[in-house]
């Protein structure tokens, strides 16, 4: 049950204290007592579940699906293309985030026998937590007998040029109530094209602005052109090469979650040595995140934040997972490390062995724009200067019946990048409608060090998307697939 504050210089005990409550905090605390006596504490400031549940990946994707649905329609022939209802478009945002309420995260806390602790916790010490006061209450302090987790998240990197103006973050994009006739994007990476898309359904004039020049840079680089033709035929001004360099904006202030944060908004804009200003009812800055680690008193026990993200070794009752950590910042990835390590707190307090762990584990994405687009394992380019020697094979998404059929003018492609002495896969891009469902197949053959004359014989359904699985491996040079 939710923790309530006993004498402020008493102390409370559990065997794992995990600081942040979101998805991979959850996790890690279930794992890590799952089947045993172990007691473990989630203490959590804001919402139990966390920036994924609320503001981020369920928000995103509940706008993001019925697009993607009439989208397609519109590609049909035979049926008539859905039009954007935006209250009932932002009614379905609101029931997938539970209406901001975390009720049911905390009934599933308890009934996996976790104790929530309201409020913010920061380390003072050896296997010891302050928590502030919640609702007025008198700090608290805690001890863990085994082990302590930060899984505190990461908070959005907002440029100093942008500061004074009360920018829109990913959490305002995703809970947005009032939608701004003009909207300026700051950022060409996840949050910024997905965002892009769905403000422009819901009737926004996007202006996009990126730093570099190309989206999506650290994938394929035909995944981020596929985006940008996308977004342009959306009607997103896409701008590359442009940096914001100042802004002025009357009446910046916070006004709540989703509504416009003042005045009408300046921005000079540097693009190809010109500055130009540029005029919008808002900014959304997506310019990146960094781990909560600044306020979790890290110093108590010696340590920074550079010490939790850049490899050093930890105490042994210390761990950092999810966004926290420094790894990859997506919450399948948060949750599986989450799983990792909870399963190694509870072997160690119980003597049983450590699951073992594959050598090689690939951090899949996909970004939910139209077209789709999903990645695991290393681009091409990465593969070789990690030193593989490697060949790739690429055919148009619509290159088979099954993915053809999805629409009739499909347009994408799929590519996989194999390596010459193992024979096996270390990446696969799929960028095309649905491209999400052929994701995972591309990740067990990685993480099960398939070789792809094997994967020859895994017979794909006709006719189906996963047909160009067949396309891609005949693409590859025949001695290779002979095994």
């Amino acid at each position: 049950m939710t923790a309530d504050a006993p004498a402020p210089d008493a102390a409370t005990s559990f065997d794992v204290i995990v600081l942040g409550g979101g998805a991979v905090g959850e996790n890690v605390a279930q794992y890590a007592t799952e089947g045993t006596d172990l007691t473990a504490a989630i203490v959590e400031g804001g919402l139990l579940g966390g920036e994924c549940s609320y503001y981020a990946c369920m928000p995103s994707k509940a706008l993001l699906r019925p697009l993607a649905v009439a989208d397609a329609a519109a590609h049909l022939p035979g049926i008539s293309t859905p039009e954007v209802d935006r209250p009932a478009l932002l009614a379905r945002r609101d029931d997938w985030v539970s209406h901001y309420s975390d009720a049911g995260q905390v009934s599933w806390a308890e009934g996996a026998g976790l104790q929530v602790v309201r409020g913010h916790g920061r380390l003072v010490g050896e296997r010891e937590i302050e928590v502030d006061g919640a609702d007025g209450r008198a700090p608290r302090r805690l001890v863990a007998e085994r082990a302590v987790v930060l899984a505190t998240g990461s908070v959005p990197v907002i440029p100093a040029e942008l500061r004074e103006l009360a920018p829109w973050t990913s959490r305002d994009a995703t809970g947005v109530v009032e939608v701004p006739e003009e909207l300026v994007i700051v950022g060409g990476g996840v949050v910024a094209v997905e965002a892009a898309t769905w403000m422009a359904a819901l009737g926004s004039r996007v202006t996009m602005l990126a730093r570099g020049d190309a989206l999506l840079r650290g994938l394929e680089p035909f995944a981020g052109r596929h985006v940008l033709e996308a977004l342009r035929g959306l009607g997103v001004d896409v701008r590359l090469g442009a940096s914001v360099v100042g802004g002025v904006r009357e009446g910046a202030r916070e006004t709540g979650l989703g509504r416009v944060h003042g005045g009408r908004v300046q921005l000079e804009v540097e693009s190809d040595g010109r500055r130009d200003t540029l005029e919008a009812d808002e900014v959304l800055v997506a310019t990146g995140r960094h781990p909560r680690l600044d306020d979790v008193g890290l110093e108590s026990v010696g340590l920074s934040p550079e010490d939790v993200t850049g490899g050093r070794t930890l105490p042994d009752w210390l761990h950092a997972v999810g966004d926290a950590s420094g790894e990859a910042p997506l919450t399948h990835w948060g949750k599986y490390r989450a799983r990792v390590i909870g399963q190694r707190i509870l072997a160690a307090a119980t003597g049983e062995a450590a699951e073992p762990v594959p050598d090689q584990v690939p951090v899949p994405q996909v970004v939910f724009t139209d077209p789709q687009v999903a990645a695991v394992g290393l681009t091409e380019a990465d593969a070789r200067e990690a030193g593989h020697r490697v060949i790739t094979a690429q055919v148009p998404f619509g290159g088979a019946a099954g993915s053809a059929l999805l629409r009739d003018d499909v347009t994408g492609t799929a590519q996989i990048v194999v390596d010459l002495e193992t024979r096996t896969l270390v990446g696969a891009t799929f960028v095309g409608p649905e491209a999400s469902e052929l994701l995972h197949a591309a990740t067990i053959a990685i993480v099960g060090a398939v070789p792809v004359h094997v994967l020859r014989h895994a017979v794909p359904s006709y006719p189906a998307a996963s047909e160009l699985w067949l396309r891609l491996l005949e693409e590859l040079p025949r001695a290779l697939r002979a095994g």
